[in-house]
């Protein structure tokens, strides 16, 4: 496309754009996002393409692959607008149905629909769902309407017009300062105001500044900054130009995993249509401002999601953080003034820049009015995992409470088992038992119930899950990320695991639960960089909050929930009719008896492995 040079020709373009859609073309979005295809997503989108051709409606509907549309377990899934008619776990072979009966004759299809687990009732609306009913999706919104490698999809939809505003209204102090009223805060995990930062990198000494976007999202089971880099890369481009135009930068750096393709290849071609059109690089929109950027892609080091750490990954050192003392935005990036935000912070700063701070600041918790740290303002996307009937992305405004993203958007507990906790702020998070579930969710609240809010990760587990398990999963994981540079992280998490790991194995004593506790303490004073302050949340929450379990495990050499093998004891009941299928699937041979006899395990040979109980089809088979 040819270089627009100025405001006029901008507004000029996007307005050509929106007079070109026809309003009453079907527009049929199907989601393309890294979850989605698994399930042949891609293949999807081209037979549905194909067959809008085949039937001469090429003139009325147009198949849009987008990006994420957070409810993943339900791939290839796709919405028909303006009707919001959305169908799931739609297959190759089923497109052709679709268009002829949906999109040329109006036909629902039945065994497409959604069904609500709690009523069983079809859902046609995908606004009706209560995945989605329940959610605010500022960001990932507009992701769900566009092409993520076409510029004039993010443009017709008001794309850029943030950045237009800045450039031709606003001085980079009065950018700064709406940041800073809207009580925008680092959704990267700690919380930190985002205007505070901007302004410290700004008036730090020194000509050469650094804008850099985190996109180094290492938590287990998260994937949020990966689906809006994927799905809507343009939104986080502008709120980076907006940002090194506010504290006087003209480069910067996207910083992605490389295990994270799909979001590197989207960027990269945003990137040079973002140039092409004028509005990165040289003499943005003729204002006389430039920008530009590159990314970089990290090796998978968890520890490369920590600033400095990051900052020397890039210079082409080991990851490793430094002390906390020296600032980053005074001294980061080749020990320059440099700004970090992660993904999703920088796809909200368009968002402040067009709707204004009272919009924002109507959204979310506290008084910012007059302290930056005084609430949590906007949305908040989360990945919503485990024990619980609908998992995917959704993103909520902050101070909702726990019980509503569970119950009401995750649907519960499947099999109706008890909740048992919930874990957020991804491995260095805290454990919040069932009393819990009607915390508002944001970062003060999560931080003083002994959790944090996280980059996001939130994982429900039910009655089945070992609590002391959980604490030794993520010490483990915690412990082969560190870096190793700091003894109080490096020694510490490897105690810690030591500890946990015999607990598990019933050699634990009651002073190991003291010893942890001190251990966490000085862990958290000590530690380097926050990777080893924070790494003891999963211990002394499961500690505050389970440590019946932790005694059950020590004293009654028993684990409640039947997850650790030393502690298991599979016995056979009086429901055995002597069917022979645990004894022919037992590994270890341990399993004995005659066909229509009652059968008995051999304890001393017996593993715990637990495939018995898998293929017993009469509940005869007791843990203990």
């Amino acid at each position: 496309m040819q270089a627009i040079g100025n405001f006029d020709e901008l507004k000029k373009y996007r307005e050509g754009l929106v007079s070109a859609r026809d309003p009453k073309r079907k527009v049929v979005a199907v989601c393309t996002g890294t979850g989605c295809k698994a399930y042949k997503c891609d293949d999807l989108a081209s037979a549905l393409e194909a067959e809008v051709v085949k039937q001469g409606l090429s003139d009325k509907v147009e198949i849009v692959p987008t990006g994420c549309h957070g409810f993943c377990e339900r791939g290839s899934l796709l919405v028909i607008y303006p009707d919001d008619i959305f169908y799931q776990k739609v297959s190759v072979d089923q497109a052709a149905e679709v268009v002829s009966k949906t999109l040329a004759n109006g036909e629902i299809l039945e065994e497409l629909l959604y069904e609500d687990p709690v009523t069983g009732k079809k859902i046609v609306k995908e606004s009706d769902i209560p995945f989605y009913k329940h959610q605010q999706q500022l960001l990932f919104g507009p992701g769900r309407r566009i092409r993520p490698t076409e510029i004039d999809d993010y443009l017709a939809l008001g794309g850029y017009e943030g950045l237009a505003k800045v450039l031709s209204e606003m001085k980079p102090d009065e950018v700064v300062e709406l940041i800073l009223k809207s009580g925008l805060r680092g959704r990267g995990g700690g919380g930190f105001p985002t205007g505070v930062k901007w302004r410290t990198c700004r008036d730090a000494p020194g000509d050469t500044r650094y804008v850099i976007c985190n996109a180094d999202e290492g938590d287990p089971g998260a994937y949020m900054d990966r689906s809006l880099l994927e799905g809507n890369p343009h939104s986080v481009i502008e709120g980076m130009i907006i940002g090194a135009f506010a504290i006087g930068s003209d480069q910067g750096y996207i910083y992605v995993r490389n295990e994270y393709p799909l979001a590197v290849s989207n960027v990269h071609v945003a990137l040079d249509q973002a140039r092409e059109a004028g509005l990165l690089g040289e003499n943005i929109l003729g204002t006389g401002f430039s920008f530009d950027m590159r990314v970089s892609r990290g090796g998978g080091a968890f520890v490369c999601g920590e600033s400095t750490a990051l900052m020397a990954s890039l210079e082409g050192f080991v990851g490793e953080p430094r002390a906390k003392y020296v600032h980053t935005v005074e001294h980061g990036l080749y020990d320059k003034p440099t700004n970090l935000n992660n993904v999703e912070t920088w796809a909200n700063v368009p968002l402040i820049v067009n709707k204004g701070v009272d919009w924002y600041t109507s959204i979310g918790t506290g008084d910012v009015s007059k302290n930056p740290w005084g609430g949590s303002k906007g949305t908040k996307i989360f990945s919503l995992v485990g024990k619980v009937k609908n998992t995917g992305l959704v993103e909520v405004p902050m101070g909702i409470s726990l019980r509503k993203i569970i119950y009401d958007i995750g649907g519960g507990v499947p099999d109706d088992r008890a909740f048992k906790a919930v874990q957020t702020g991804g491995p260095s998070g805290g454990c919040l038992p069932e009393s819990f579930l009607d915390q508002p969710v944001d970062f003060d609240e999560l931080s003083r119930a002994g959790s944090m809010m996280g980059s996001g990760g939130m994982i429900v587990m039910d009655d089945r899950t070992c609590m002391v398990d959980v604490a030794r999963y993520f010490v483990k994981f915690l412990l082969d990320e560190s870096c190793g540079k700091c003894v109080p992280c490096r020694e510490g998490n490897r105690r810690m695991l030591e500890i946990l790991t015999r607990i598990c194995s019933g050699q634990g004593v009651l002073s190991d639960l003291d010893l942890l506790e001190r251990l966490s303490r000085s862990m958290m004073r000590g530690s380097l960089c926050a990777l080893g302050q924070t790494a003891p949340n999963p211990v002394l929450s499961t500690l505050r909050h389970f440590r019946h379990e932790y005694e059950a495990h020590i004293v009654d050499h028993r684990c409640p929930a039947a997850v650790c093998r030393p502690l298991i004891t599979y016995t056979i009941n009086d429901e055995c009719n002597g069917c022979t299928l645990c004894k022919r699937v037992c590994p270890q041979k341990a399993i004995s008896g005659e066909k229509k006899k009652f059968h008995v395990i051999d304890q001393d040979k017996c593993d715990q492995c637990g495939v018995c109980i898998q293929s017993c089809k009469f509940d005869a088979i007791d843990v203990a």
